[in-house]
């Protein structure tokens, strides 16, 4: 296996076992987070939702739909996407976000696939399933790639600062898989966004705890706990233990700390405890959509 294609199902691995095991402390504080647990580190299951152990939710099966999309017509096109989407909703997921849910009940209503700029839309639903439209680009042109995440982004989340984190974040993904290393990704992609949208200026020492779901509180989140470590492992404890929407800081932070660690980074106990299920589609949606470029 070369490594780009090892990154890139690290990535994906990365985002489903963050997802589940952020999945069980979401919406908790770091501090009943830590009266209950200590630290939480182990796939378990429970939380708000009861979930089995190794479940993943909305983070990772959306992105499963969107990759689905991608390879049934060989890119990231916007009716096929919200369409894939649409009967994600309609077999009832575990869990659902309200902006979402918006986006995909007037899709059904006006087959329209562009949600109306929205002041209210700047969640992190389009970043968290993301991962599909940057595996299917990753030979492409910056602007294809941006092009591909908002084509996606705004069957949901029309926004100028989602779009914004979210195609950084996709930007990174594509960097590390790449090759570049952290300081590159700091340097080139997270300062540059901080400098054009102050709202994601991020400092380590002071930690962003309880992030909720709007997408700068989310991509602080990440990068705090993405750029003070050094592991994939203490990188996804760091941000679920901040708890808040702990699911998908999870999943976005193991995007990341996948494509640029790669799949040795990734314990054993964490992939052995993932739904297989789930494993298995991660594993082989990735190389179809690396194929695809």
């Amino acid at each position: 296996m070369n490594a780009a294609l090892d990154r890139a199902i690290a990535a994906y691995l990365g985002l489903a076992i963050g997802d589940a095991l952020g999945a069980t402390v979401e919406f908790m504080t770091p501090r009943e987070i830590a009266a209950q647990y200590k630290v939480h580190d182990t796939l378990r299951g429970g939380g708000w939702l009861n979930l089995k152990r190794g479940q993943v939710t909305d983070d990772t099966t959306m992105a499963l739909a969107l990759g689905d999309a991608i390879l049934a017509h060989g890119r990231v096109l916007a009716l096929p996407a919200a369409q894939a989407f649409d009967a994600w909703m309609r077999a009832k997921p575990v869990d659902i976000g309200n902006t979402v849910r918006r986006g995909l009940l007037r899709f059904r209503e006006t087959g329209q696939t562009e949600m109306l700029e929205c002041e209210h839309a700047a969640g992190n639903g389009a970043a968290m399933r993301v991962l599909p439209a940057v595996l299917a680009t990753l030979n492409q042109p910056e602007e294809v790639v941006r092009l591909a995440c908002r084509t996606q982004a705004h069957i949901t989340h029309n926004n100028p600062l989602s779009d914004a984190g979210t195609e950084c974040l996709a930007l990174m993904v594509r960097d590390a898989i790449g090759g570049a290393d952290k300081v590159r990704l700091l340097h080139e992609r997270a300062h540059p966004l901080a400098r054009l949208h102050t709202e994601f200026t991020f400092r380590a020492v002071r930690q962003q705890a309880n992030p909720s779901g709007y997408i700068a509180d989310t991509v602080v989140a990440v990068f705090q706990a993405l750029f003070d470590t050094d592991d994939l492992e203490t990188c996804l404890v760091d941000v679920v233990n901040r708890g808040g929407d702990a699911d998908t800081t999870g999943a976005i932070a193991g995007m990341l700390a996948g494509a640029l660690y790669g799949l040795s980074a990734i314990p054993e106990r964490w992939l052995n405890a993932l739904d297989p299920a789930i494993r298995k589609a991660c594993e082989e949606q990735a190389e179809a959509l690396v194929r695809l470029t």
